[in-house]
Formats: C-alpha cells, structure tokens, sequence
C-alpha cells in the first residue's frame, strides 16, 4: 500500500527542517564552543590539531560501520594520487581552520562570522582562476554588494580587531582555495571521494602533518610547560582538558556529517539558503548571548552583505535550472551509504502505516 501523497509531502517537509535545525546545532554550536574554549585555553592550533584525530577516528569508524553493513569496500587512493591531488586541499583546509580558531584569542563572533562572510568572494575568484565559474556582471554585482557590506561591518567598530581580522580575513582567503580544491577533488569520479565520510578520511593525517610545523613554531615552547596539559599536577584537570577540548572534534565531524544529509536529501541550494539564516541566527545570539556590540551601520553593512550571499543564490539557482544535478549531488543521493542511513526509517514508516490500516478494517 503506497504512501499518500500530502503525507509524504509533510514527511519530506519534516525531514527537511529536522536536517536544519541538525545542521544549525552543530554549524552554531562549534563557533561558539570557539569562542568558549579560547577564554580558558589559548592555544588554538594544539585545539585544532586534537579536532583533527577525533574526526580522522569518527570517520575511519564510520568507514569501518558502513563496510560491515554494505559489505562493499571503501575507497583507499593511491600513494600518487594521495600526494598529488590531495595533499593542496588538506593544506588550504588545516590553515583556514587553525587560522579560523586562532582569531577567536582576538576577536568577537560577530565579527567573525561576518568576515568569515567574505569566504565567497575569494570563492569566485578561485572559480574563475581554475575556470569552474565564468565571469558574469552579475558576479561582480555579488562581489561589490559583499565587500561594500563588509566595509560598512568594520568600520568604526567598538570591538574592531586589527590582528584577529587578519587572521579570519587569511582564513577566507585560504577558505576560497580550500573550496574550490575540495570541489574539484571530490568531483573526480575516479578517485571516487564522492562521500564526505571518505574525504575526510583521506584529508584528517596531511591537514594535520600541515598544520603542526605551525604549531611547533607558535605553541609549542608555551604548551609545554602550561599547567593546563604537559606540565599538569592532577590527572582530573587534564582530563577536563582534554575532554572540552575533544568536544569540538565531535561538533565538527557531526557539521561535516549533516552537511553532507542536508546536500543529498534536498539540494546544495536549500544548504545555501540554510547558511544564510545561520549567519542572521549566529549574530542575534552573539548580540544577546555573549554580549557583542552593534550599531546600525554595522547591522546595514550585515544586510548589504547577505544581500549579495542572497543574489549569489539566487544566480546559480536559476543558472542551473533545467539542468541535471551536479556530478557530487548525483554520487551522494545515490550512494547505498546514504540509503542505508535514511531509507531504514522510512521502510519502518511505511510498515507501521500499513499495519495500522490493517486494524482499523
């Protein structure tokens, strides 16, 4: 007996908002569990490198789950392809995120997430370069509404940053390459990294042989002898170190995670508009919760900004109108990994239902 169809509408509509409210909790959650733990413990990029195992760990066990239940084998690249094709987006990734936490000793979430904004801009403009994108005015349109915005943020902030700019500002510009390598690697059907569970599998062990010289050279002197970890005196406290610290590797292989359900039961675009809303959400929280200064120039320079996110949007909605589905979209709405991890429930749906017909005739 098959489903009716306002049912599975109301079905699909739920599913959809609960893979945003998912999707928010861990997107919201991890930026200010940033802002938390930099409070207490100042060294951001020993934090990023501890995030880096746990996923790395989360998903080799992910991996290792879905092999036991698919009995099919999980992708492993090539020494060759690893090194080469790999390698410059586990680069631009740890140094956008370790750059990323950093600024948070500096910075408040406002203005994080307002610069971190800007990332689409050096996104464009990598599009470009490696020709995944063609210059149209409407791009330009997009890239001047944002930069304008963004102007309007930081000027005369009251808790203007210059160094924690730089430092987020860098990150965006690092986010830009990260995106587009990461695009391109995961669009290469023979290196078949179509899942995110197996990109980050692949990225975690470069992203953190990248990021540690750094961590040496700026932390790693200071880390050594802080009381909080190598130089400890009660076995509790580190491990209420270590614990917090372990958390936001979670937060971030769940965001990794609900991305990914997000993109393949709805499309790439309602993640896009989801983000959009996250940032609204992520600044009215910043402004009630931790107690962020804003004046109205700010808050015009936040909407002019959005507004070129929001054109971006709109643009690549109707460019890709009437087309198929992107190559990543295809390889994850059509994977047994996603099937087994979401069909299982509504079988189980769709059993209860027909039972229940069954006792009322």
């Amino acid at each position: 007996m098959g489903r009716r169809p306002g049912g599975a509408g109301l079905g699909q509509a739920a599913l959809t908002l609960g893979l945003v409210l998912l999707y928010y909790c861990f997107s919201i959650g991890i930026t200010f569990y940033n802002q938390w733990l930099m409070r207490s413990f100042h060294f951001p990029l020993f934090m990023t490198l501890l995030h880096l195992l746990v996923i790395f760990l989360l998903s080799a066990l992910t991996r290792a789950l879905l092999h036991c239940c698919t009995k099919r084998s999980r992708v492993v690249l090539t020494w060759a392809d690893y090194l080469r094709r790999a390698a410059p987006t586990a680069l631009s990734t740890a140094l956008d995120i370790g750059l990323s936490n950093w600024s948070f000793l500096y910075i408040t979430v406002s203005l994080y997430t307002m610069t971190k904004s800007s990332a689409i801009l050096f996104i464009l403009l990598f599009s470009l370069i490696f020709k995944l994108e063609e210059l149209r005015m409407v791009l330009v349109l997009v890239v001047l509404l944002i930069a304008g915005g963004l102007f309007m943020f930081t000027y005369e902030s009251t808790q203007f940053n210059m160094e924690g700019f730089a430092l987020v500002l860098g990150a965006s510009f690092l986010g830009g390459i990260r995106w587009t390598l990461t695009q391109m690697l995961m669009q290469k059907a023979e290196l078949g990294l179509q899942n995110p569970i197996d990109t980050m599998f692949h990225l975690q062990p470069l992203m953190f042989l990248g990021l540690f010289p750094l961590f040496a050279v700026f932390e790693g002197l200071p880390l050594s002898t802080s009381e909080k970890l190598f130089r400890f005196h009660e076995a509790g406290l580190l491990l209420s170190v270590v614990g917090k610290l372990s958390l936001g590797g979670f937060l971030a292989f769940g965001l990794g995670f609900s991305e990914f359900l997000l993109v393949s039961r709805t499309s790439s675009l309602t993640l896009s508009i989801a983000g959009i809303f996250k940032e609204i959400c992520t600044l009215l929280l910043a402004t009630h919760l931790l107690g962020d200064h804003l004046n109205l120039l700010n808050w015009v320079g936040f909407a002019v900004c959005l507004s070129g996110i929001s054109l971006h949007v709109t643009f690549k909605a109707f460019s890709s109108k009437g087309e198929k589905e992107s190559k990543l979209h295809k390889g994850t709405s059509s994977s047994p990994d996603l099937e087994l991890l979401l069909r299982r429930s509504e079988a189980e749906e769709e059993e209860e239902e027909e039972v229940g017909t069954e006792l009322q005739h």
